[in-house]
């Protein structure tokens, strides 16, 4: 059974905090972009083959899907301000490496190491959920979420201005510096999560999650290399499928698994992940067409003629828009929910690549689309977190959020994939070159729009959540009596006293609330005068366990009926139980 230890920070949130972690996802953004405008340059670059020059940007797509889920959960274990420095530190070094090189091999060796800044993001979304007030994790946390497109939009351009007027190697040179600075921000701003889970790494349940997930995306990210049909790529897919049923029966069967299948088949969550896939392949579809329809020549009677710097100009919106839509989406999540926020983004979508197929004639007019569909994807990937969050126990917040993350990266990788393969069986054949064509622009739009349809198919059937404010469950920190006020207001859960054997209130003895299953639903410490109060995420039988220092632990059983229910925890007796 995964407990949370909810120790006392050392010192009071900085205000600085978000903006720092915030930094922190658009530095990984950027290290994901940097190639972009060079990637039809590197087989001559590293003197290779077309087919191998690939292995440098799926290697740390496969390195970023295994680290993310593992790198989650090793957080919630040992700390995840510690394991987002350690993610950055690897991303440094990693460019390091790839900066010094012109050879394929350690070019390859040093973008996986840079892959491993991908944990940054449910690392710091976990962060976020253990340290903020509830007023202001909203619109932090769809920040957070969002800086994966706000740094790769505004990486694009940047990117191409580095390539245009310097060495390739510098690329990964400032990829490295703003590596560096962020850890040094975030080991001056950030502290330390007080929550903790307990247990051990379940080190062959990672071992297992990541030979899997390599046997799935590897296919998906070469298939059109090796052929869809050949043997190597159905070979892959099926071993893919044996390991990962095997991974997850073993997962089943340990106390302390890498993944919480439990948790992540609630109705809520599955759902959540499968249209986080989907709104990765609509996130990534605008990537690829619009710089190339924008860069391809006049000549072509559709390509735009613009300079790769120009290009990626005209795509920035995208992330811009992604960020400014953080404090919008705050506002509407706070009045409606998550759920309706996922609904209106991908609708927003659905428009924007609907209206995108006949604004494709002008560079203002991929602008207009970029926006829109920042917009919308900004919506989207900013209820995700709220969604995964409201869903699963605090203690479960970085590895549920690395899951998260990954059915995200999955999404990117069958999009890279299949608008790749669209892109390559439509264009036209030139002296050697393969030219895309506006039909093929046109079906990767409309492949766009169906992934959105089936998202919005699966955000219909999430269930219905409490308001917000009823979603956030109690936290030990510097401010508890605030919290035990908000509890007391907004919340519907248990409430009550813990005392001691000497009939006096207990202060700071921590409280847990475990659900019938044996899981962790909720923590919190009692306040100077032995008050507590916790939320529940469902009616239904729980028990309630208090410990505190000089005191013997005490566990009641109490059944939750929708409303308020008083539990008077009394540490100087073995334990009882109270009928609500």
């Amino acid at each position: 059974m995964t407990h949370t230890t909810t120790d006392q920070p050392d010192r009071r949130t900085s205000g600085a905090v978000v903006p720092v972690l915030a930094f922190a996802g658009i530095v990984v953004a950027v290290m994901q972009t940097l190639l972009v405008p060079v990637i039809k340059d590197l087989p001559q670059l590293l003197d290779t083959a077309p087919s191998n020059a690939t292995w440098v940007l799926t290697s740390t797509l496969l390195s970023g899907a295994v680290a993310t889920p593992i790198m989650g959960r090793l957080g919630d274990l040992y700390g995840k301000r510690r394991m987002l420095i350690l993610s950055l530190a690897v991303m440094v070094v990693g460019a390091l490496v790839s900066a010094l090189t012109s050879q394929l091999l350690l070019m390859i060796v040093g973008r996986t190491l840079q892959g491993f800044a991908m944990g940054a993001i449910p690392l710091g979304i976990g962060l976020m959920r253990d340290m903020l007030p509830r007023e202001k994790l909203g619109s932090a946390m769809a920040l957070m979420s969002s800086s994966i497109g706000v740094g790769g939009g505004l990486a694009l351009p940047a990117a191409a201005l580095v390539a245009q007027h310097a060495d390739w190697h510098a690329l990964f040179y400032g990829a490295a510096g703003l590596g560096v600075l962020s850890i040094a921000l975030t080991l001056l701003v950030v502290p330390e999560s007080p929550m903790r889970a307990e247990g051990s790494f379940d080190l062959l349940g990672a071992i297992g999650l990541s030979t899997g997930l390599v046997l799935l995306l590897l296919p998906i990210t070469k298939g059109s290399d090796w052929g869809w049909s050949s043997g190597t790529t159905l070979g892959l897919f099926a071993a893919a499928v044996v390991v990962l049923l095997l991974w997850g029966v073993l997962e089943l069967r340990i106390a302390a698994p890498l993944v919480d299948l439990r948790t992540t088949a609630r109705r809520e969550v599955l759902l959540t992940n499968l249209a986080s896939i989907m709104v990765g392949v609509s996130f990534y579809v605008v990537s690829l067409v619009l710089p190339q329809l924008l860069q391809l020549p006049r000549a072509t009677g559709y390509g735009l003629g613009q300079s790769m710097v120009v290009a990626g100009l005209c795509v920035a919106p995208l992330g811009l828009t992604m960020m400014f839509t953080a404090p919008v989406y705050a506002r509407l999540s706070a009045r409606y929910g998550p759920k309706t926020t996922l609904i209106l983004g991908m609708l927003i979508i659905a428009i924007g690549y609907g209206g995108g197929l006949g604004l494709m004639d002008a560079a203002w007019q991929t602008i207009v689309t970029s926006v829109v569909l920042g917009a919308g994807i900004g919506l989207a990937y900013s209820s995700l977190p709220a969604l995964i969050v409201g869903a699963v126990p605090a203690s479960e917040t970085g590895a549920a959020n690395g899951l998260n993350t990954l059915m995200r990266s999955i999404g990117t990788s069958v999009s890279s994939a299949v608008i790749g393969m669209v892109l390559a069986n439509t264009a036209n054949h030139v002296g050697g070159l393969a030219i895309p064509t506006m039909h093929g622009f046109h079906v990767s739009f409309l492949i766009a729009t169906a992934a959105v349809a089936v998202g919005l198919l699966l955000a219909l059937f999430l269930p219905r959540q409490a308001r917000p404010a009823q979603q956030v469950q109690l936290r030990a920190s510097s401010e508890e009596e605030a919290n035990l006020a908000h509890a007391r207001e907004a919340l519907r859960g248990f409430r009550g006293r813990v005392l001691g054997a000497d009939g006096l209130p207990v202060a700071r003895a921590k409280v847990t609330l475990i659900d019938r299953r044996g899981r962790q639903a909720g923590a919190t410490v009692s306040a100077e005068d032995g008050t507590y109060a916790l939320a529940v995420p469902a009616q239904g039988p729980y028990v309630l366990a208090a410990k505190a220092s000089g005191h013997g632990p005490l566990a009641s059983s109490a059944t939750h009926a929708g409303d308020d229910r008083a539990v008077l925890l009394d540490l100087a007796l073995p334990g009882e139980t109270v009928s609500a």
